[in-house]
């Protein structure tokens, strides 16, 4: 544990001294703030019409026209961004040779990886953290049901924890941070896009991708249910692909 602490805090210290997450951060909150605006702004259209159309106002729902739309906004975002994140944690170790000097440590390759993962999801959690703001806005103007806001962030945050284990793994493959990103971020886009193949396979292979693809898990969470099958999905996909980091660091044992 201390030894998971240790890589925590300097895991931690390293993602605020890079430019990168600045970059990725200001990236985040531009889009998602546009995405919002765009939302509300389409409601509050609506809104002025609904005064003259009866029928409009009584289709009207804040919740399923702004909430929502936006944490799906929120999740392509992601997609795009943690790659960012993710791609220096092991392979900018390897590049620079620090990862041998890493590993002469008395730690553990699962307190060291706990430590950069943890410190990786704090970074997720500030970020996201951050668009609170906007639901208060919301509040301000109209009643939220706060149960769909919070099952949306917890979504949310699953969905990034899965993100955020998948990028660890790529990033240990190579040295490359770049080709460390487009891994992360070509394995993110195959899971979202596989639900797209749906309708061609037949009844039992799109009830398979849809079980695989790591979006369709993330709409029951929008819609205010937190739903214990799709928690166990994010919690087996984000384990899988920390396991099978750690069984990437053993080889080096044998690879020499």
């Amino acid at each position: 544990m201390r030894g998971t602490i240790v890589v925590f805090r300097k895991e931690i210290y390293s993602i605020f001294a890079s430019p990168i997450f600045y970059a990725a951060s200001f990236i985040f909150f531009v889009v998602a703030g546009y995405f919002f605006y765009s939302n509300a702004l389409y409601f509050s259209i609506l809104s002025f019409q609904a005064t003259r159309d009866p029928f409009l106002s009584e289709r009207l729902n804040l919740t399923n026209m702004v909430v929502t739309p936006f944490f799906g906004d929120l999740s392509i975002i992601l997609l795009l961004m943690l790659p960012l994140i993710t791609m220096r944690l092991y392979s900018e170790e390897r590049r620079s040779g620090t990862i041998e000097l890493l590993f002469t440590y008395p730690l553990s390759d699962v307190g060291t990886l706990l430590g950069k993962y943890l410190a990786t999801l704090l970074v997720l959690v500030i970020m996201v953290a951050g668009t609170l703001p906007y639901m208060a806005l919301l509040e301000s103007f109209a009643s939220l049901d706060w149960g769909i806001v919070f099952s949306g962030y917890v979504g949310i945050f699953l969905l990034g924890a899965g993100f955020i284990a998948l990028g660890i793994f790529t990033s240990a493959l190579t040295e490359n941070q770049i080709v460390a990103a487009v891994l992360s971020f070509g394995a993110l886009l195959l899971f979202w896009a596989l639900v797209w193949a749906k309708s061609y396979l037949g009844p039992l292979g799109g009830r398979i991708v849809e079980l695989i693809s790591i979006v369709t898990h993330l709409e029951p969470f929008t819609k205010g249910l937190v739903d214990t099958r799709h928690v166990a999905y994010y919690l087996v996909f984000t384990f899988f692909w920390l396991f099978m980091t750690i069984q990437f660091l053993k080889t080096r044992y044998w690879r020499g």
